[in-house]
């Protein structure tokens, strides 16, 4: 009877140690699906985040090409009421001295 007791103990531990075994790969994984779960999130948020760069560098750009564009506007302007006043016409020195 002893020597029956024996060998259904002996018999456990192996399935035990493979219980064991398995329970541990199952972690294993479940460490690297969360992992991987993580680092999708990181990706996705980083893909928004350089989405939303991209468009605001757009706009920048739009702006910056608008604003050129009224400065040339505004430095023409200038540049013709200069010429248009007496203020600002250039004058020959040496003539005004003789």
């Amino acid at each position: 009877h002893l020597s029956g007791i024996l060998s259904s103990q002996a018999e456990r531990v192996p399935s035990t140690m493979m219980n064991a075994d398995m329970d541990a790969v199952e972690a294993e994984n479940q460490v690297e699906l969360e992992e991987k779960t993580r680092l999708i999130n990181q990706v996705l948020e980083l893909q928004h985040t350089l989405e939303d760069l991209s468009a605001r560098v757009d706009a920048v750009k739009e702006e910056n090409l608008k604003l050129k564009s009224e400065n040339q506007v505004l430095g023409q302007y200038i540049e013709n009421l200069m010429s248009a006043s007496s203020v600002f016409q250039t004058t020959d020195t040496k003539s005004k001295r003789k």
